[in-house]
């Protein structure tokens, strides 16, 4: 229920892809929000409103029955007055153009012009109508008038076409929608840098040894604190595969790659966040550096073969037995330069006994401002969607069980909360 009780008006406008709308609004529902729609002329050609009003469970807003009915708030202006946020999607080059030049002589950009506040635009078009200087100039326009744009994809269009203009998956406007409903002031322009995964060490071209991390913890806290607004990046050997395109993410497979791009991404998470300006806006963007934070979530071996070999060895060279020849590898949390970030470890124990002085100790030992300690068990093993973590800090601790992504957004609350003031 992440976006219990929120309000979301939807707007659809001409155009093939409006079918994904449908799915738009069950993934808005399904995460507790309440959804309205407003159709125009072109959209009711492809899909009858009484299609919408069974998804949405509401009742279409259009031409034909805009009311001024002070009972009712179906017209262009109490509408936008009842939602927390308005989206467009799709979002046809036609309307696009209309929008960025604030006419207004239809129900939809009437209610786009009325509406104060955030706007999130999905386009939608054939390749050559999008990427006409005319429209271009248009995207640019809005996207310093309130507009979030969310970018189309390449790929066959209806028209047979092959080129950018399909409007992006609806997971990808769902998750953009939640960012902006969901985020906090703490967070935004705030970078935040993740490992995740379990490493891969080659043997040789065909053989690894690795472990049994799925990575879904990591990319549970990389999707929440997107969410909330953070700027993040996460260097991941796995698991990281449905998450929005605005989450960097670095594919790595051993732990001396995962090593050499967190070295890089904390660096550059160092140097803060150069915000953009907008119309109403006459300075220079500014350079905003709130301390960044680590989450050191990956599973990184603990030996790594000493002698990797290329191509693939035989079993007649091999012999009958193996005696595979490890070395320590190296400690990437201790290797690296945890200062000016908030550097939080993750422990993962089996021994519910010794596993919290494990943890306090590596909080201390290796200069971290935090650490999550996950023992593991029948019931909270690698790979699966629940956790229990107990976030230990050096004068507190927390615990959480539950699904992943709960878990994820608690625990940034409380880090929210003890470094609120820690800049």
């Amino acid at each position: 229920m992440l976006l219990k009780d929120k309000k979301i008006l939807l707007a659809v406008t001409g155009s093939i892809a409006i079918y994904k709308a449908l799915e738009l609004i069950r993934l808005y529902i399904k995460a507790g929000a309440q959804v309205r729609v407003i159709m125009t002329k072109g959209a009711k050609k492809f899909i009858s409103p009484i299609t919408f009003e069974a998804i949405s469970q509401s009742k279409v807003l259009d031409e034909e029955n805009e009311s001024w009915d002070k009972t009712q708030d179906y017209n262009h202006i109490d509408i936008g007055k009842w939602s927390d946020i308005f989206v467009i999607a799709p979002c046809s080059a036609n309307t696009i153009n209309k929008l960025s030049n604030g006419l207004a002589d239809n129900l939809l950009t009437q209610t786009a012009l009325a509406y104060p506040r955030m706007k999130i635009l999905a386009p939608a078009a054939n390749t050559n109508m999008l990427k006409n200087p005319m429209t271009q100039a248009s995207l640019k326009m809005l996207n310093l008038c309130n507009f979030e744009i969310i970018s189309s994809q390449t790929k066959e269009l209806v028209c047979k076409d092959v080129g950018d203009g399909a409007m992006a998956e609806p997971e990808e406007i769902f998750y953009a929608t939640a960012r902006e409903l969901l985020k906090e002031e703490y967070w935004v322009n705030r970078k935040a840098v993740l490992s995740g995964g379990g490493t891969v060490e080659k043997i040789d071209d065909v053989r690894y040894i690795s472990n049994y991390s799925s990575g879904k913890m990591a990319s549970s806290l990389a999707l929440s604190l997107y969410l909330k607004g953070a700027d993040v990046c996460l260097v991941s050997s796995r698991g990281h595969e449905n998450l929005p395109k605005a989450i960097h993410i670095i594919p790595v497979q051993s732990s001396s790659e995962m090593y050499e791009y967190l070295v890089d991404s904390i660096r550059v998470a160092k140097k803060g966040i150069l915000t953009k300006t907008t119309l109403m806006d006459d300075s220079r963007p500014t350079l905003i550096q709130k301390k960044p934070f680590l989450f050191m979530v990956a599973a990184v071996s603990d030996y790594i073969p000493s002698f990797p070999q290329n191509g693939k060895m035989k079993k007649d060279m091999i012999g009958s037995s193996w005696d595979l020849n490890l070395k320590q590898n190296i400690d990437i949390l201790s290797s690296l330069d945890k200062n000016d970030i908030i550097s939080i470890g993750f422990k993962a124990e089996m021994d519910e006994v010794t596993a919290l002085n494990s943890a306090s100790s590596m909080l201390e030992k290796k200069s971290l401002d935090a650490v999550c300690l996950n023992i593991l068990g029948e019931n909270n093993s690698f790979g699966s969607n629940t956790n229990e973590i107990e976030l230990i800090l050096k004068n507190n601790s927390y615990s959480f069980k539950g699904e992943k992504l709960q878990i994820s957004l608690g625990i940034l609350n409380k880090l929210q909360k003890e470094f609120k003031n820690d800049e």
